[in-house]
């Protein structure tokens, strides 16, 4: 790895193959990002490889057992770029176990629709992640067949 502090984010969807809908969480912590939304996730550790750390996070911040599906692709090799000293790498996933809540670092929990954009683009999203959400949106109005599962 370059130094880049590494993050991994989770794109909580109802189901893998076909979603429609998306969970998002809103930040409670630091003050500066409190009330902005994003998706959930955190650091990986060191010696963590990054899917086991979306997992860990899922677990810790929401009470949720995930399966990833894929890797949401970034132009970055490392990432998405959060700041000059972060990256994040996003994965679909489906909740398997559990109901999420807003455990850690959360205050409240949203299931937006996909179909609709002005929803999910009307957010007030983290600025670092909306990039990312366009990205997520953009590729789930690909045709199917696109290698989401």
């Amino acid at each position: 790895m370059t130094g880049l502090i590494q993050v991994v984010g989770g794109a909580v969807v109802d189901r893998l193959r076909e979603p429609s809908g998306l969970l998002v969480a809103r930040r409670s912590a630091p003050e500066k990002l409190a009330g902005l939304w994003e998706f959930p996730g955190g650091k990986v550790e060191p010696g963590e490889e990054p899917e086991a750390a979306l997992c860990r996070e899922l677990s810790e911040e929401l009470g949720i057992g995930a399966r990833l599906g894929v890797e949401l692709q970034a132009e970055a090799r490392h990432g998405w770029p959060l700041n000059e000293r972060a990256s994040m790498r996003v994965w679909f996933a489906e909740i398997v176990q559990g109901v999420p809540q807003p455990l850690e670092d959360h205050d409240e929990l949203r299931w937006v629709s996909l179909d609709n954009h002005d929803e999910v683009l009307g957010l007030p999203w983290i600025p670092a992640d909306f990039p990312i959400v366009r990205a997520l949106l953009a590729e789930l109005a690909l045709p199917a067949g696109n290698g989401r599962s």
